[in-house]
């Protein structure tokens, strides 16, 4: 696949910049896009051009600021707690459709910039119930955006049968351990790097690397 071009949905956050370095190692030619949808924190967006600057990845941002009208959730109010799911509900920091709208514009993206490949981050493993990170929703929405612009998309998912530690181990064989540890954000609330420690991204991102440094340790 050296030959062929694609296109990462980026955040800056952990799995979008191991998908990142994944597509830089897979591919000849890599653009990023990020979405801006008025989330909680704009470091989010600063964070992800500051990697897209250093690795030299031509980035695209574009508005989604619809979805923040459409869907609020944690993630764009600061008035709405950050919590897990209870009772078999979604975590507050669901954002309907976003996936969805995400990958479907990376799909158009790709048709202008002439990439046949999009690699997203999504995990059914850690993916904390989100039923749009589900592969399953993956596979049925490639078939329907290479049936909507009459393309041959590929989206790959290099992530979606690792948990957190395998995904750090991936990081690593990419030798990016270290950049992705110190130089993205996962944070809800907003802290590169090891974050605060007590949302529940933190604590996924924590477990996963405690257990990968473990594992690496014995």
């Amino acid at each position: 696949m050296k030959n062929e071009k694609a296109v990462v949905v980026f955040s800056g956050g952990q799995d979008s910049t191991t998908c990142l370095f994944w597509a830089m190692k897979e591919f000849k030619e890599v653009e990023a896009v990020t979405f801006d949808y008025n989330q909680r924190h704009r470091t989010e967006i600063l964070c992800a051009k500051d990697i897209a600057s250093e690795l030299g990845i031509k980035h695209h941002v574009l508005d989604m600021s619809l979805l923040n009208q459409l869907a609020p959730n944690a993630l764009t109010r600061s008035d709405i707690e950050v919590k897990d799911g209870e009772e078999g509900e979604l975590p507050s920091t669901f954002v309907p459709g976003r996936n969805l709208l995400f990958l479907s514009f990376a799909g158009v993206l790709a048709s202008q910039v002439n990439a046949k490949h999009i690699v997203t981050g999504v995990c059914e493993t850690d993916f904390s119930g989100y039923p749009d990170c589900r592969d399953v929703f993956i596979k049925s929405l490639n078939v329907t955006l290479n049936l909507s612009m009459d393309q041959d998309f590929v989206i790959h998912t290099p992530l979606m049968w690792l948990n957190k530690a395998q995904t750090w181990k991936l990081a690593d064989e990419l030798d990016a351990f270290e950049f992705v540890r110190n130089r993205t954000l996962t944070c809800y609330n907003g802290i590169i790097a090891d974050g605060c420690g007590i949302c529940p991204a933190c604590k996924l991102r924590k477990k996963g690397l405690d257990e990968y440094l473990e594992g690496v340790v014995s």
